[in-house]
């Protein structure tokens, strides 16, 4: 049985931590980002629609940002899940 102790910190029966605080922070970022990733192309095809190329543009540029930050946050998640820091 698991025990919440703090937000996103959980704790088993035998008292050790299931998902460090850390790892809960980077998780809900990488959600968050991906949610956004989806959003984009919604947005995109608003603009388009309305003939605005300018805004279609801006929302790739920004959905490509947003790639790239989603990359570099799965890359910090998974050191920080096998050694439990950076």
């Amino acid at each position: 049985m698991e025990q919440i102790l703090a937000e996103g910190q959980f704790m088993n029966t035998n008292g050790s931590t299931v998902i460090s605080n850390l790892e809960y922070d980077l998780l809900t970022v990488l959600h968050n980002k991906s949610e956004a990733l989806k959003a984009y192309d919604t947005y995109m095809k608003d603009a388009q629609e309305t003939g605005s190329q300018p805004c279609a543009e801006l929302f790739q540029k920004l959905q490509q940002a947003d790639m790239e930050h989603a990359q570099e946050i799965r890359q910090h998640l998974q050191q920080v899940m096998q050694q439990g820091k950076m």
